[in-house]
């Protein structure tokens, strides 16, 4: 990431996605400590709203925010236009590819971010859901948990944000919003099971002390 992607990143984020989500959501973040500052490290999130990517990177310090990359898709992300510009200039996705050109490849741009020790968000979903209901996980994180053993995954929480800007509506309704960060866990101290199960577990039972959320198949 360029230096001058880096001042704009900052400036974005300093300027304005912080005030307007502590405005607009008067975000409040659960766990806040337990956030990697350094990587290689992924980030596993629900998924409801455009906003999660932001309010997500928001969270982190402003000098760390280009080792900080979402995973976004290459088919919506990477088009002509503002909407494209901004995720390769201001958020530093990694596109992935998701035309059917089979696991491995897809997630092959994301092992190579780890490599060089960014943090990861993902959104093991694969795409936005109805605002406060989640899906299953899909097996991305449990791939990269084999090939980067040591590595820790963060389970997250997140909740409103669907509801400020839910899935196919770019208008932006004010609406109280949470972040709550779980406990890491990596493939070395793990329980055997498949990484994915482990972290949408880890969802589901930060989600269900709230009771607001709820799951599908």
């Amino acid at each position: 990431m360029s230096r001058l992607r880096r001042v704009a990143a900052i400036l974005f984020f300093a300027l304005v996605v912080r005030p307007v989500l502590m405005i607009a959501t008067g975000l409040r973040v659960i766990g806040r400590e337990r956030l990697p500052l350094s990587g290689p490290a992924v980030v596993a999130a629900n998924h409801n709203s455009h906003l999660d990517v932001v309010a997500l990177m928001s969270l982190f310090p402003l000098r760390l925010l280009h080792r900080v990359r979402p995973v976004a898709a290459a088919d919506h992300f990477l088009k002509p236009g503002f909407v494209g510009w901004m995720a390769r200039t201001l958020l530093n996705i990694i596109p992935i590819d998701r035309s059917g050109c089979g696991a491995d490849a897809a997630i092959a741009p994301v092992c190579q971010a780890l490599h060089a020790n960014a943090i990861v968000i993902m959104f093991p979903e694969g795409t936005r859901g109805e605002p406060e209901v989640m899906a299953r996980f899909r097996r991305g994180t449990s791939l990269l948990a084999k090939a980067f053993r040591d590595t820790p995954f963060v389970p997250v929480y997140l909740h409103g944000l669907g509801k400020s800007l839910p899935r196919g509506e770019w208008r932006f309704v004010p609406f109280a919003a949470e972040v709550h960060i779980g406990r890491s866990r990596s493939d070395a101290t793990g329980t055997g099971r498949p990484m994915a199960e482990q972290l949408q577990d880890d969802v589901v039972a930060i989600a269900a002390r709230l009771p607001r959320a709820g799951f599908v198949d």
